[in-house]
C-alpha cells in the first residue's frame, strides 16, 4: 500500500483541500450574502409582490363571506334577480362590513369593473341598518332600485372568487360581458393597449436617436488623447450632476412656442410670427427631452467599447487597399456591436419606465403607459390594474430582450474590455 500524503495538521491531504474548499466557499458565500439579502429585499419581494397584487380579488370574498357562497346557485344569464337569499346574505354582510368599515373598500373594488357599485355599497352601509327584518329583497330595492339591477350582481357573482383575471383583462383593454365572455371595450375607451404600444415605438425612436447621437461622440472620445478624453467624459457625465426635473424644466423653457429656440428661428427670419413650432407638450417634445436624458448611458457603454478597439485595426485595412469609409464599416463598426447592444438595452429599458419627463413635457401624445401606472397607484388607488399594467410591461421588455438575444446574442453585450 503506498503511503498516505498528510497535511500539515496531520490530516489526510484529500480531506485537508475539501475542507479548505468548504471554508472558502462559505467565506464567499457570508461575504456575498449581504448583497443577496438587499437584492431579495428591494428587487424580487416587489416584483412578487407585484404579481400577487395583479390577480388578488380576496377583499369580496372575505368582506361578502355568505353573499359569495349564496350567489353560487344564481344564474347569471337569466334576467331574474337573485333570491331572497341573497339579499339576506348581502344584507347580513354589509351589516358586518359596516361596522368595521370595510364596505367602502369592497365597493370601490367592485366600481373598477361596474362603476357605480362603489356609491351603491357607501349608500347601503347607512340605509340598510333601519331594515331590521325580511323580506329583505323587496326592502332593499324599495331603498334603492339599483338592487334591482341584475348587471350588478353579475359583477358580484364574477368576481366573488379570492383570484381574478380582471385586472389584466381591463389592462388589455377589455371587460366582462352579461354572459360572462370577454370582450373588448367601445372604442373611445380603449386608451391601455395604445399607450403600450405608444411606449415601445417611442423607446425604441429614443434608443436609435441616442445611438445616431452617441456614436459620434464615443468615437471622438476613443480617438482623442486620454488629457482631452477625461475632459469631454466630465462633460458627458455632467447632466448626472443636475437634477431630472432641472434639465427637463430647462427643455420646457428651450422648446415652448415663446421658447428660446422659437424666438432664434425667429429672429434668423426662419418662422413667422404665426408659424412657430409646437415642440413642447407633445410626443416631440417628449423625446427630444428624453433623447438628451439617457444620451450618456449610451455613450459610455460605445465609449469603453471603442476605447479597446486598437487603431491598428483600420491602418491595416487601409494599407490594404480599403476606402476609409469601408474600412470603418467593415471593420472598425462590427467591432462596436457589444457596446451598441449594451447601450441599446439599457436605454430602451429605462425608457420604457420613464414618467416623470413624459408628464412633464408629453401632454396629452407625448405621455407613456408609465404615467398611467402612476396614475392608478396614486390616484385612483387601482392598484391591482397598476400591477398587471406593469406585469405586462415587464412581459414586453423580457420578450424584446428575447427577440435581441435571438438576432444579436446576449453573450455579445459588453461594457468595456
Amino acid at each position: 500500500m503506498p503511503e498516505q500524503i498528510l497535511s500539515a495538521g496531520r490530516m489526510p491531504l484529500k480531506k485537508a483541500l475539501a475542507a479548505s474548499q468548504r471554508k472558502d466557499k462559505l467565506t464567499a458565500f457570508l461575504m456575498v450574502a449581504p448583497l443577496l439579502a438587499f437584492i431579495l429585499i428591494t428587487f424580487l419581494m416587489p416584483i412578487v409582490d407585484m404579481l400577487y397584487r395583479s390577480v388578488d380579488n380576496s377583499i369580496v370574498p372575505e368582506t361578502l363571506p355568505r353573499t359569495v357562497v349564496a350567489i353560487e346557485e344564481w344564474n347569471p344569464d337569466t334576467t331574474e334577480l337573485p333570491s331572497e337569499a341573497v339579499y339576506a346574505a348581502l344584507h347580513a354582510d354589509i351589516a358586518a362590513a359596516s361596522e368595521q368599515r370595510t364596505h367602502t373598500r369592497v365597493g370601490q373594488r367592485l366600481n373598477y369593473e361596474n362603476p357605480g357599485i362603489s356609491s351603491l355599497f357607501r349608500s347601503a352601509g347607512r340605509k340598510l341598518k333601519t331594515i331590521k327584518a325580511g323580506p329583505y329583497k323587496e326592502a332593499m330595492i324599495a331603498q334603492d332600485k339599483r338592487w334591482g339591477d341584475t348587471d350588478k350582481w353579475r359583477t358580484i357573482q364574477t368576481f366573488s372568487k379570492s383570484f381574478t383575471w380582471g385586472y389584466f383583462v381591463n389592462a388589455f383593454d377589455g371587460r366582462f360581458n352579461n354572459a360572462g365572455g370577454i370582450e373588448l371595450r367601445p372604442e373611445n375607451e380603449r386608451i391601455y393597449m395604445f399607450l403600450m404600444w405608444r411606449t415601445v415605438v417611442m423607446s425604441l425612436t429614443i434608443t436609435l436617436m441616442t445611438l445616431l447621437l452617441g456614436f459620434p461622440i464615443a468615437y471622438l472620445l476613443a480617438i482623442v488623447p486620454t488629457r482631452i478624453s477625461n475632459l469631454l467624459i466630465i462633460l458627458v457625465l455632467l447632466p448626472f450632476w443636475t437634477s431630472l426635473l432641472v434639465r427637463t424644466t430647462s427643455w420646457i423653457a428651450l422648446l415652448q412656442q415663446q421658447g428660446v429656440v422659437n424666438d432664434f428661428l425667429v429672429l434668423l427670419g426662419l418662422l413667422s410670427e404665426d408659424g412657430r413650432l409646437v415642440m413642447m407638450y407633445n410626443s416631440t417634445g417628449t423625446m427630444i427631452a428624453m433623447t438628451h436624458i439617457l444620451l450618456p448611458f449610451m455613450v459610455l457603454p460605445l465609449y469603453s467599447v471603442m476605447k479597446t478597439i486598437s487603431p491598428s485595426y483600420m491602418r491595416a485595412a487601409i494599407s490594404l487597399g480599403a476606402h476609409p469609409w469601408r474600412a470603418f464599416w467593415r471593420i472598425y463598426f462590427p467591432n462596436t456591436i457589444p457596446g451598441i447592444g449594451a447601450g441599446g438595452i439599457l436605454v430602451f429599458i429605462l425608457a420604457t419606465g420613464y414618467y416623470i419627463t413624459p408628464a412633464l413635457v408629453g401632454g396629452n401624445d407625448g405621455v407613456f403607459i408609465s404615467n398611467r401606472i402612476a396614475y392608478n397607484i396614486s390616484l385612483s388607488l387601482n392598484w391591482g390594474l397598476a400591477a398587471a399594467l406593469s406585469v405586462i410591461l415587464l412581459a414586453l421588455v423580457m420578450v424584446m430582450f428575447i427577440v435581441y438575444d435571438n438576432i444579436v446574442g446576449i453573450n455579445n453585450i459588453k461594457v468595456g474590455s
